[in-house]
């Protein structure tokens, strides 16, 4: 029997995007999906998709490990709601998955160690040292015993690195696949503030730099 697997999409404004992913997704699987939505700006969420909704904000970090933590899936797909499906994406992740991978993305790469682990090479399809939350299909328990999300990051960017790393540091492997999956405009990237988007990557990936850089054991072999 096929193990249990559910849908995260994190609504933030932009609810026209939102409608239309949960849309394409229903096309293709039956996955349940549950939308989170906090801060006053976002309540229309609850109305429109039955989000969770809360009106503290809270960020990326803090709503994954949530989410992770009160479903009770085996398996947990964050994504962001940019990525439209084009087939059935859902069966191979949990193929892999039940395999014995703790991770399985549509991209993800190597750190690049020759670059102080400043950057990440997209190598394609095959093992990887992180997956990049476009989607991000996981082991829900594993994901958990890692330490979930880092409640600091309260925005995504570099944020899913974080996280793919603490995985990979508790001796799960993640594999990068190619997926029936196309990206459109990713407003969470190009729609915020530009100063405020630099600050908050660059805070998160100093925290990368600070808990894992120069931990070569923990990474994925190179290719």
């Amino acid at each position: 029997m096929a193990g249990s697997i559910r849908i995260f999409l994190m609504a933030d404004g932009f609810f026209d995007d939102v409608e239309l992913c949960i849309t394409e997704i229903k096309k293709f699987t039956d996955t349940p999906i549950s939308v989170f939505a906090s801060g006053k700006e976002n309540r229309e969420a609850e109305t429109r998709f039955g989000a969770k909704w809360q009106k503290n904000k809270l960020g990326w970090g803090n709503a994954v490990t949530s989410f992770l933590t009160e479903a009770l899936e085996d398996y947990v797909v964050v994504m962001d709601p940019s990525t439209i499906f084009l087939g059935d994406s859902i069966t191979p992740a949990r193929e892999l998955l039940e395999s014995g991978w703790q991770g399985v993305g549509w991209r993800g790469g190597l750190i690049n160690v020759d670059d102080d682990w400043r950057s990440v090479l997209d190598r394609g399809p095959g093992e990887v040292d992180v997956l990049f939350s476009y989607f991000m299909a996981l082991d829900r328990k594993f994901a958990l015993d890692a330490g979930g999300a880092n409640p600091s990051a309260t925005y995504y960017r570099n944020a899913d690195l974080e996280l793919s790393l603490a995985v990979r540091a508790a001796g799960g492997r993640l594999a990068q696949i190619e997926l029936p999956l196309r990206q459109e405009r990713h407003h969470g990237y190009h729609d915020v503030d530009p100063d405020y988007r630099e600050r908050k990557s660059k805070e998160n990936y100093n925290r990368i730099l600070e808990r894992f850089r120069g931990k070569s054991d923990i990474l994925s072999p190179r290719r």
